[in-house]
């Protein structure tokens, strides 16, 4: 068989991403993915924030393969080992340490969702308590503790069970300009009367990915903080898709100045791809018992070998986050020419550091015809929101100016040619 046959014939109806993007992909590097006929497409999905730092980036190749010609141990369960020793001291010089955070870690099953359950799981026992607040539009995971905290419906239908134990709020923005919504949140968790149990924890997004780019502010953050602090409610972040650089900072929270108690990461941070997730707690918060939540792959050392360069290579100095802020300044004000030029397709822009969107309430529909039109013309780009009605671009933090541009430039094209539709 050839090209897609194999995959219609075999593979199970729920691959998603494939039909988005029917090609058979081969080789990529950097913001370049390849497909077996030779045709070059620029990423601007970079796997749904998995490879911040590019495609094969050399510095972890090289690295994953010196190590794995050294006979260096795969797969270690949660033994000690020293790819995973590296990692932590690692971790702890060049993340935790600088910016005055102390966590312990906790090496979770290989996926984000597992690192939520994991926080929540945690949350639970540590507070005694079950009731867990979550936001309107939010995505944590499709295993059913995660799924029971995601809001989108599709999702949430496919469970096929109910999912008790949380309360869904609106998250900030949501019910429009000059209403805080932390003002609900407050006069329910104050009120006998509201129905609303003290929760063991809130979790958050601070940037919501598949949610539509919807950007908390500041000060809502800071105000959350707050209003869980005075109530002895954990705060859980979850930066799964905005951490990790991608904010424009290591962790989505910072610029808001706030210390979470536990926080969920995943996707990038093996900045190979390979699979891996963390969660960060406090260290009074860790009352597991030995292996009360184990995992046959939570000691990936593949990942752990990667994660320690990139953390060398990239998280030394501020280098990096100056490059992504002048990648961000390039994309935002691109994104805002485009929103003037087609004033008909009602575009707003959302977003911080290299996590951004073209958003569309008014035509719903225009987004995914986007990103249709501009895979012919050879970008990979998402849509996300709750009727995918928002465009969005997630390029790798490591892409050129000109690479950049010249994706802009095609998504500029498809556009134009799916409104002309």
């Amino acid at each position: 068989m050839s090209d897609l046959a194999v995959f219609d014939q075999y593979e199970s109806e729920v691959r998603g991403y494939i039909r988005s993007f029917p090609v058979v992909f081969e080789r990529a590097q950097g913001s370049v993915l390849t497909a077996e006929d030779g045709r070059e497409y620029l990423d601007f999905f970079s796997g749904a924030g998995v490879v911040n730092y590019g495609h094969n980036n050399p510095a972890f190749t090289r690295a994953l393969v010196e190590y794995l010609q050294s006979g260096g141990i795969i797969h270690g369960l949660d033994m000690a080992t020293s790819a995973k020793r590296d990692f932590i001291e690692a971790f702890q010089r060049l993340v935790l340490a600088p910016r005055g955070l102390d966590y312990k870690i906790q090496f979770t099953g290989p996926t984000g969702a597992n690192a939520v359950e994991s926080a929540l799981k945690l949350a639970r026992q540590a507070t005694g308590r079950q009731n867990v607040v979550a936001f309107t539009n939010g995505f944590h995971g499709l295993s059913l503790g995660a799924l029971a905290a995601t809001g989108n419906e599709k999702y949430r239908a496919a469970g096929g069970v109910s999912l008790g134990d949380v309360a869904r709020l609106p998250y900030d923005g949501y019910l429009g300009d000059g209403i805080d919504t932390l003002d609900l949140l407050e006069r329910m968790l104050d009120d006998p009367g509201s129905g609303l149990d003290l929760p063991a924890a809130v979790i958050v997004e601070t940037i919501q990915g598949e949610g539509g780019i919807n950007v908390a502010r500041a000060e809502w953050l800071q105000r959350l903080r707050a209003i869980t602090e005075e109530r002895s409610i954990l705060l859980i972040v979850d930066d799964i898709q905005s951490g990790v650089g991608r904010s424009g900072a290591f962790f989505s929270f910072e610029q808001a100045g706030i210390v979470p108690d536990l926080v969920t990461v995943s996707k990038s941070i093996s900045a190979s791809g390979l699979p891996m997730a963390i969660l960060l707690m406090r260290p009074e918060i860790d009352v597991w018992k030995p292996g009360a939540h184990t995992g046959t792959f939570r000691g990936n050392n593949l990942a752990f070998v990667s994660a320690r360069v990139a953390l060398e290579t990239y998280w030394a100095d501020t280098a990096f986050t100056d490059a992504i802020a002048e990648r961000e300044t390039q994309l935002r004000a691109a994104l805002e020419r485009l929103a003037e030029e087609f004033p008909s397709a009602g575009f707003t822009v959302r977003g911080r550091g290299l996590m951004y969107g073209l958003a569309s309430p008014s035509r719903p529909q225009l987004a995914g015809a986007v990103s249709q039109e501009a895979f012919a013309r050879g970008v990979v780009i998402e849509t996300s929101g709750a009727r995918d009605e928002v465009l969005k671009f997630l390029p790798a933090l490591t892409i050129t100016a000109e690479e950049l541009d010249r994706g802009i430039a095609r998504v500029r094209e498809a556009l134009a040619a799916a409104l002309a539709v």
